[in-house]
């Protein structure tokens, strides 16, 4: 099937960023080409916004912060469900955007990348319900706070469902809020300020700002005003994040990379295990960090287990993102098609045999930026294909010893994010899950739960988002110190002044 040969939605010319409650021209004098991944061809353009820009939505941020953290939980509930009730009126709008923009096939648009959007945007408010704010602790009244200032700089994979998965939650807490999308795919985050307008937040509550990560990210980071900054992007981005953050001693919430293992125990789940597997792969043409990109299974079952994935992954059809039938759309951009046919090409170098896919184009695409779902067998655990995040459509049939084995094997690379863990019975699989070094673990194919705590170890993050950890990461702990019910104030140079029992007794 041959990608469409002209833009799904007509072109836009967007100058402005959302500052102060009203839209302004951007400072920025270049503007930033959209790109639809399936046709090569330009959608949109943006502005390439400055520090200046993030320097005015970061003030108008903190101007508003006092007014909205003293506005009382229920309404500010009952603003933001406004918000969710937008995003589930224009749900298609979004999905025809995210399309066009991420190239997401359009089935993967509605269900996971706006579905799932306002799931998660619902759920963070359903959470304002039960949270005890304030809470007495002998002596201590302990009070949950909003931090202040939050910069959410959020990635081109699934935009949406982790813009909302910070927005909503931060807004919740009574945080103000300057949103720093991804400028490969913005045009989803414009929707989404028409939606928060309308809800008529008080001006400078919500703020946009489009623009590059080194200029406008970088800038919100390391802004004087900022006082959390929430990031979803890749490790390298959030050691700068980070870097730049520690010069004020911000709040950092940092969600990273991954390079998942699913890991199989036995032979009765095998298929179960390779098919999932093979899904979570191809999910989204491969661009999630909760991608399981290596499968482990028992040496006697790696022939068999090479046997299914292949068999499956032919199951899956790349193509027009917008037509129903298909599977696989493009990578989001040409660097991204780049990336991945060079960790395909570095595979094939280092020695890893080709089992399914391969570098070029699949059959029949020759436009868009488009590649073949691949396997490889014959990696070894520390080559680069089964160290690096590929963040494309392919997987590494990994063969091991025995449970240690596996284990080291799971655990030997930089990341821990998401894993998966297959057995015939679920208890063996929840013992082998504790043994792992990652945040999230699948036990025999158990579904996401967004009202759990997500996040990584090691170089996958830092903190948590989703449930209560997810509010949390957007509140400041205070606790006052009451008198005791006896006695007066003490401290290093107060005394009690009443007689102590045991000195009068021994006089």
């Amino acid at each position: 099937m041959t990608a469409r040969s002209r833009p799904p939605v007509p072109e836009q010319q967007l100058t402005d960023q959302w500052i102060g409650g009203r839209w302004q021209a951007s400072t920025a004098e270049a503007g930033i080409e959209v790109v639809d991944p399936s046709t090569e061809l330009r959608i949109a353009t943006v502005p390439a916004g400055t520090a200046a820009d993030a320097d005015r939505a970061a003030r108008a941020a903190a101007a508003a912060f006092d007014g909205w953290a003293a506005t009382p939980v229920p309404v500010r509930a009952k603003a933001l469900r406004r918000i969710v009730e937008g995003l589930t009126r224009r749900a298609d709008r979004f999905a025809e955007l995210i399309t066009a923009e991420v190239g997401a096939p359009v089935r993967v648009a509605r269900r996971t990348q706006v579905g799932l959007a306002i799931g998660m945007a619902a759920h963070s408010l359903d959470l304002l319900d039960g949270f005890a704010f304030e809470r007495r602790i002998g002596n201590s009244l302990v009070v949950h706070e909003p931090a202040g200032v939050a910069a959410c700089i959020t990635p081109w994979n699934m935009p949406l469902l982790l813009t909302v998965q910070k927005v909503l939650p931060a807004l919740a807490a009574g945080c103000t809020v300057v949103l720093k999308p991804s400028e490969i795919t913005p045009l989803h985050a414009y929707l989404l300020t028409e939606l928060i307008a309308e809800a008529d937040l008080p001006p400078g509550v919500f703020n946009l700002v489009v623009g590059t990560g080194p200029e406008a990210g970088a800038a919100l980071a390391g802004h004087p005003l900022v006082d959390t900054v929430s990031l979803t992007g890749s490790t390298r981005a959030g050691r700068d994040v980070a870097a730049l953050g520690a010069a004020t001693v911000k709040r950092v919430h940092l969600e990273l990379g991954g390079k998942g293992a699913s890991v199989v125990l036995d032979e009765e789940s095998l298929e179960d295990a390779v098919r999932a597997t093979v899904d979570q792969v191809c999910f989204n043409s491969g661009q999630s960090c909760l991608q399981w990109s290596r499968l482990l299974v028992p040496a006697r079952l790696e022939d068999e287990a090479l046997a299914l994935a292949v068999e499956a992954i032919a199951d899956y059809r790349v193509g027009d993102p917008r037509d129903e039938s298909t599977d696989l759309g493009p990578l989001v951009s040409a660097a991204a098609l780049a990336r991945v046919t060079g960790h395909i090409s570095r595979g094939l170098a280092d020695g890893a045999r080709l089992v399914a896919g391969g570098p070029g184009r699949p059959d029949g695409l020759d436009r868009g930026y488009f590649v073949r779902p691949t396997v490889f067998a014959g990696v070894c655990p520390d080559a680069a294909l089964a160290q690096e995040e590929v963040f494309g459509p392919v997987l590494c049939v990994l063969p091991y010893q025995d449970e240690d084995d596996a284990v080291r094997i799971a655990n030997g690379t930089r990341y821990g994010l998401h894993s998966s863990v297959w057995a015939g019975r679920d208890r063996r699989a929840e013992r082998f899950a504790r043994r792992l070094r990652t945040g999230l673990v699948d036990l025999n194919g158990g579904p996401f739960n967004p009202a759990a705590p997500f996040g990584g170890f090691k170089q996958s993050g830092l903190g948590r988002e989703c449930g209560t950890a997810g509010l949390e990461a957007f509140l400041e702990v205070k606790s006052l110190q009451f008198p005791q019910d006896s006695g007066g104030p003490l401290g290093p140079r107060l005394k009690d002044t009443a007689p102590r029992t045991e000195e009068r007794t021994s006089r």
